[in-house]
């Protein structure tokens, strides 16, 4: 008993130091708006003599400050006036300070909403406010792509690809927190392809490259997009749901910010659009995604930071009935199948990265990278089709126009898959980033080690039956339309570099940008080596006007992979070359005020040479 009472007593005594050590601090939190109520994000909250931090995505921020002593709050942001409110507080004290920030009634030149580096390297920031408001089947921030310079909408509706300048889905880049995402393998049409791995609820800033893009990127022949992920500075959390499913996310950090996480789930369903589709049948489609972002700050210069995804993709099918015409006026026709079977496909990853990121100052970065994807995939489909091809009447003035008149063709199909796939891609990666004081000159590199390991066994066949005869005929035996049969395993290494060099300077008052950078690429597959000289110039003269001329060019490799490899007959060729593409863009950049509002005017002349 009097064990347990001393020590009662001294978690009382270290509970009443905390308590007391917390009631010294005052809470100061708000949310940072512009004159027409809207969040603004990004916003420099510094406290003098103290501390400072920042308004996250919904313009929020928090700040401890000690009690009892009047401290200065400065609010800046690039569009927006300085402005400075004093904050004194008592003990335990929370005290609410939203601030209204005005927009600045002149444009400092050469100050603008976005990076500068940014802008001169054709790269544009993507604003993500809206992507909840925006239509889209597909549900992913695929869609705040669609508009930008060159880029169309691919694989359908209901899919999150989309196309570059006439370059398909795999010719496209995606990064997420500098992690290359990978999607399945299998996949053969929109209705299977379920969630894109980027979550919107917990995106902090996209960039986007249309071609031209720096020696850092690769290896990928059109586009990149390059995604990064929030660090909360309090609690928060979003709840939504529709006939296509939903998803809801959580996020916050500790007393003292050195820990944040920020965790979503989404859950996805197409059947009730599927269902509008010719082929009329009963779709489940069931796609679920848990995706989490940890971060943890050792201490001022080090910062450790985990990434997982977990993605659960299942599509269901089984067909009734499909009815369509077709033909000429003078040759009008219908065809309608009647289906037995069902197709199931299931599609699982697994994605998770560890990073740790040393600063020494504000101008150097390390970064130490260690990531790995699995996926399984089984697709799995046993479908008879019996179909009728009738003849319509095409007299528009008989009772029957447009009815059938008469059976031209009849047969029956079944076709049958057994199809199996897994993956692991494993890698090792390291980035650096020097600065000099001014940021006129920054040099980066990077290093990368990747090992894959992709194995699959396929048994795919079609038997096709028209008017009593299989095909291709035979009076001896029953043949298969199509067979293919296979089953490969690949084993191989990757060995990726790049360094780039940017420079800033002045000439006549006129401002020039210039980045000069290479980057290398090793496969022991097929035992090519790769080298990718690229450089980008901006001009940004001495006009009352605020725009920027630029140009960039260079050599633009795409080694291939799995899916490469492999051809209609399931034969896996080692020796498949890189694909190669030189790249030449220019363009003119402007920013300009209208109505009072920030516009900006793009445009590019775009050339690719395969």
């Amino acid at each position: 008993m009097m064990k347990f009472s001393a020590y009662l007593w001294l978690v009382l005594f270290f509970l009443a130091g905390f308590v007391s050590n917390a009631q010294e601090k005052v809470t100061v939190k708000g949310i940072v708006r512009n004159e027409a109520g809207i969040p603004v994000e990004l916003v420099n909250i510094t406290v003098l003599g103290f501390s400072g931090t920042t308004s996250d995505f919904n313009g929020k921020y928090l700040i401890e400050i000690p009690a009892n002593k009047s401290y200065a709050f400065v609010f800046s942001h690039l569009e927006y006036k300085n402005d400075t409110v004093w904050v004194k507080g008592k003990p335990g004290e929370i005290v609410r300070l939203d601030k209204r920030m005005e927009r600045g009634a002149l444009m400092l030149k050469g100050v603008t909403i976005e990076d500068q580096y940014e802008r001169a390297n054709s790269i544009s920031r993507i604003p993500t406010k809206t992507i909840k408001v925006i239509p889209s089947a597909a549900q992913g921030i695929e869609s705040l792509l669609i508009g930008q310079l060159g880029v169309a909408k691919g694989g359908g509706e209901l899919s999150s690809q989309y196309s570059v300048r006439g370059g398909n889905f795999d010719e496209n880049l995606v990064y997420v927190n500098d992690i290359e995402v990978y999607r399945p393998f299998l996949v053969r049409s929109g209705q299977q392809e379920g969630l894109s791995f980027t979550n919107p609820d917990m995106v902090s800033s996209v960039l986007f490259s249309a071609g031209g893009f720096e020696a850092k990127y690769g290896d990928k022949m059109s586009s990149v997009l390059d995604i990064k992920y929030r660090k909360p500075n309090e609690f928060a959390g979003t709840v939504s749901a529709s006939l296509l499913g939903g998803s809801a996310h959580i996020e916050g950090s500790s007393d003292n910010h050195r820990f944040t996480h920020i965790t979503g789930f989404r859950y996805k369903t197409s059947k009730y659009m599927l269902n509008s589709l010719d082929t009329k049948g009963e779709y489940n489609p069931s796609f679920y995604d848990f995706q989490t972002y940890l971060t943890y700050d050792v201490n001022t210069n080090f910062e450790l930071s985990f990434l997982a995804n977990i993605a659960q993709n299942k599509y269901t099918f089984v067909p009734e009935t499909l009815e369509t015409a077709f033909g000429t006026w003078n040759e009008a026709l219908n065809l309608k199948i009647y289906f037995d079977g069902h197709e199931m496909d299931k599609f699982s990853s697994v994605t998770g990265a560890v990073s740790g990121n040393y600063h020494p100052s504000k101008n150097r970065s390390f970064k130490f990278i260690a990531s790995g994807y699995q996926t399984q995939e089984v697709e799995t489909y046993d479908i008879q089709g019996q179909y009728f091809i009738n003849e319509l009447d095409k007299d528009m003035g008989s009772d029957s126009f447009g009815d059938s008149l008469m059976n031209i063709g009849i047969g029956t199909f079944l076709n049958h898959a057994r199809n199996y796939l897994n993956a692991r891609i494993f890698n090792l990666s390291h980035k650096a980033l020097i600065a000099n004081e001014d940021e006129s000159n920054i040099l980066m590199w990077g290093v990368s080690y990747k090992h894959e390991i992709v194995s699959d066994e396929i048994n795919e066949w079609q038997m096709l039956d028209s008017s009593g005869y299989s095909l291709p005929y035979s009076d001896t035996a029953v043949n298969l339309y199509r067979t293919l049969v296979s089953n490969n395993a690949i084993e191989s290494d990757r060995l990726t570099a790049y360094i780039q060099d940017a420079h800033n300077f002045i000439l006549d008052s006129s401002e020039i940008n210039l980045t000069i950078g290479i980057r290398a690429h090793y496969w022991t597959l097929n035992k090519q080596f790769i080298t990718s000289p690229r450089i980008n110039l901006a001009y940004k003269p001495n006009w009352e006007r605020d725009i920027l001329l630029r140009i960039a060019a260079g050599y633009y490799y795409q080694p291939p992979f799995y899916k490469e490899l492999r051809d209609l007959d399931g034969n896996i060729h080692t020796d498949v070359k890189a694909q190669k593409s030189f790249h030449i863009v220019a363009g003119s950049d402007l920013n300009f005020l209208l109505w009072g509002r920030p516009f900006k005017f793009i445009a590019e002349a775009y050339y690719k040479k395969l």
